[in-house]
């Protein structure tokens, strides 16, 4: 295995500082995102309208950590020039920031959705989202330790089971889907438990990229294998109504 460690003996102490603070920055970030991943889905859970707001208050802290990481990593490649296995510390940071945010972001989604629903009578199937919340949740606090600890084994474990989200969004895709179709009062609440859910599966998308990215800082190559995926969900037949109106179209935050 290739020598992963950031901090080899550089001419430039202060180098090692640089590439230390911005593995600093990234864990206090992906830590950042990761609670407020936990608190967006409390607030679901517990219907509680108070929590998914200070989600949303607090998702500026993880977008000043993402300008921090551009910051630091702008400053590297400016004064260091880094190269091999640096270059490829920082590039991996660079790209690791970019997708912690958009959990953030996708977070904060959550915690609106969580607003909404609370004012809605609640359907059953909110506590399958909530199962898919921990196992996606799982895989990012996965990921993260595994670029903490340079660990590409655990980077890859995590890749390998992409398909478990995909599978249960599937499953929760058509158990949402049956409720609206048999009852339309509850269609705006299974709305909303959709777009979590797709909200969801794509955090689970960015944890694989990040794992992608910490095998490369590590080995220097991309994994070779296709990703595994199983989201099936484009070949389900949806309810008469057009569900994306309840969002443009977009399942975006």
């Amino acid at each position: 295995m290739a020598d992963p460690r950031p901090t080899g003996e550089h001419i430039v102490h202060s180098f090692d500082d640089e590439l230390k603070a911005l593995t600093v920055t990234l864990m206090q970030m992906g830590g950042m995102a990761e609670t407020q991943l936990a608190s967006a889905i409390d607030a679901v859970a517990k219907r509680d309208g108070r929590l998914a707001e200070k989600v949303i208050e607090a998702d500026q802290q993880v977008d000043d950590l993402d300008q921090q990481v551009d910051t630091l990593v702008t400053r590297l490649f400016a004064l260091r020039q880094p190269m091999a296995v640096d270059l490829r510390v920082v590039l991996t940071g660079l790209r690791m920031s970019g997708d912690i945010e958009r959990i953030g972001d996708y977070a904060k989604n959550v915690a609106k959705r969580a607003i909404v629903l609370s004012q809605h009578p609640p359907l059953p199937t909110v506590y399958g989202v909530v199962r898919m919340a921990t196992l996606v949740r799982q895989r990012f606090k996965e990921v993260l330790d595994a670029y903490a600890e340079r660990d590409v084994d655990k980077a890859v474990s995590v890749w390998q089971r992409d398909a478990e989200v995909d599978e249960l969004y599937n499953s929760l895709f058509r158990e949402v889907l049956t409720y609206m179709m048999e009852d339309p009062r509850t269609i705006t609440v299974g709305t909303h438990l959709l777009f979590i859910a797709k909200n969801l599966e794509r955090i689970g998308d960015l944890a694989t990229n990040i794992a992608e990215y910490i095998h490369f800082m590590v080995e220097g190559a991309r994994i070779e294998h296709e990703r595994p995926k199983g989201d099936e969900t484009s070949l389900v037949k949806a309810p008469d109504e057009d569900i994306a109106t309840a969002n443009g179209g977009n399942d975006e935050p």
